[in-house]
């Protein structure tokens, strides 16, 4: 068995107001892959990636990680083996420095002090935030927020990593470290992104989602250089492949 492959079967969830977010979406992530979810806003990304370690309920269809379907018996394994990145990383670091911010997760594993500790450590090492980790995450820049909230996932010891528009709100900069950092692991990897740029540097498979359903899978030059399909689902082709296509 491996807790890193994720499987979507005929996956329906609807939000108390209505909305149909997500309508029949079938998926499977192998052992390794770095896969990107992409597609307009509305289109279902975000709703998916709260469904692979409970945050949201499946109403219809099934998730498995691994061999495990994911149901309310089973979502405290899934959130050990998916580590979810918010976009928004406030929304993950709100203790008094970013030491206790990463240690939240493992402490609340109940496990020991002398272990929490190391796993601080390594995590803040591993996205170089280590000279950080007594400052008050509000003093954090945006990169560095990202990477203190990447830390506190890496705590935990994921075998998948969750990510909702990880480059947001960075600068070029930050954004350059980020994409290394990520080029940099070997999770399982699900982003769901509007920079299709990073998807062509990370991710070896895309997905494109439209209206809550997959519309189109396979790999990533063949998929985000298609303009005809690109345009259909209202997107464009990345920066990248543009320029590349203008050279003579």
């Amino acid at each position: 068995m491996s807790h890193h492959i994720v499987e979507v079967r005929d996956v329906h969830f609807a939000y108390p107001d209505g909305t149909d977010a997500l309508r029949g979406i079938s998926m499977r992530i192998e052992h390794g892959e770095s896969a990107a979810l992409v597609g307009c806003n509305g289109a279902g990304k975000s709703t998916l990636l709260m469904h692979l370690n409970g945050y949201l309920p499946t109403q219809l269809g099934e998730i498995r990680i691994g061999d495990i379907p994911l149901s309310r018996g089973t979502v405290a394994t899934a959130r050990r083996a998916v580590g979810m990145v918010f976009q928004d990383p406030d929304d993950q670091l709100f203790m008094p420095t970013v030491a206790e911010d990463v240690a939240f997760g493992p402490l609340n594993a109940g496990l020991p002090p002398h272990e929490v500790e190391h796993r601080v450590a390594a995590a803040l090492a591993r996205v170089g935030m280590t000279e950080v980790r007594n400052r008050p995450p509000y003093r954090l820049s945006a990169g560095e927020k990202r990477a203190v909230a990447i830390a506190t996932v890496l705590a935990g010891e994921p075998d998948i990593l969750v990510m909702d528009e990880p480059s947001s709100n960075l600068d070029p900069r930050a954004r350059r470290r980020l994409i290394e950092l990520l080029r940099s692991f070997e999770h399982t990897k699900i982003i769901a992104t509007h920079d299709l740029d990073l998807v062509l540097e990370v991710c070896q498979r895309v997905i494109v989602m439209d209206g809550g359903r997959a519309v189109a899978d396979g790999p990533v030059t063949e998929i985000l250089g298609n303009e005809e399909l690109m345009l259909a689902h209202g997107l464009e082709l990345p920066g990248l492949l543009r320029r590349r296509n203008a050279l003579p």
